[in-house]
């Protein structure tokens, strides 16, 4: 573990687990969970809320003068610091019963992501970052040594050939999005994700991963991950701060570039 007890990612990766433990008790008894829809389209639990309160809890009992901003909940507070959260990232793989959903949060102090977590509660897996000290892994159970990330450092500087992971899952996938996709699936050889591609992508074992869609708190947490790995991170749209829309992350600064101009021209 990097840093005191009290430090920002000490206390971001107690209010992860916080809402874990939530979440798999939920998780355990899926078969009389509620399905709601929100505005969007996309799915809501009773789940996603206890969550989000478990980790605002935890947050906001040390950290009382911070902001937080939340999928559920929204923004409370206000000020240089905002902690974000995303109580249940991959609802819909929640509530089917796939183990691959995160719980996500990441500090935001004056416009910077500075830590992030991203548990995977099913898995038994945390992976944080904290800027400018790396990231890691470690299982949520294990008080062991946590393993430093570090992405893959071989590798060509263009897509051709690159492992690539798209998120969310295929069923998951707009039609206009496999359109948006198609020029880079010409190249790149997608593969599977067991867990989350961004943070495959800080492990090394992807070269790119594309989310198509989400907002700042899908990305706060991994975008930090993978930069800290070594990775890079950006919108498809060339913005380098978490935001709605697109995303990518890549291996390298070249092969980011380069499958950044694919999407330019289409």
């Amino acid at each position: 573990m990097t840093g005191p007890d009290d430090s920002d990612i000490a206390l971001a990766r107690r209010a992860a687990l916080a809402g874990a433990a939530v979440g798999l008790r939920y998780f355990a008894a899926l078969a009389g969970l509620p399905r709601e829809l929100k505005a969007d389209g996309s799915t809501v639990t009773e789940a996603d809320r206890a969550v989000e309160a478990a980790v605002r809890d935890v947050l906001a009992a040390a950290r009382p003068a911070d902001a937080i901003l939340g999928e559920e909940g929204g923004l409370t507070g206000a000020g240089g610091r905002r902690w974000i959260i995303d109580p249940i990232d991959g609802t819909a793989m929640f509530v089917a019963g796939d183990d691959r959903w995160l719980v996500l949060v990441a500090l935001e102090e004056d416009g910077e992501i500075v830590a992030g977590v991203a548990a995977v509660p099913a898995q038994g897996a945390l992976w944080w970052a904290e800027r400018g000290v790396g990231a890691y892994h470690s299982r949520i159970d294990d008080d062991g040594p946590a393993r430093r990330l570090r992405v893959a450092s071989t590798g060509a500087d263009t897509p051709d050939g690159a492992r690539l992971g798209v998120v969310p899952f295929d069923g998951q996938v707009f039609p206009a999005e496999w359109t948006m996709l198609e020029p880079l699936l010409a190249t790149a050889h997608k593969e599977p994700w067991p867990t989350h591609a961004a943070l495959l992508v800080a492990d090394g074992r992807l070269d790119l991963a594309v989310q198509t869609r989400g907002q700042v708190w899908d990305f706060a947490a991994t975008s930090l991950i993978v930069r800290e790995a070594g990775g890079w991170y950006s919108g498809l749209d060339g913005r380098t701060s978490p935001g709605a829309g697109p995303a990518l992350f890549a291996r390298s600064g070249p092969l980011h570039a380069a499958t950044l101009k694919l999407f330019e021209r289409s």
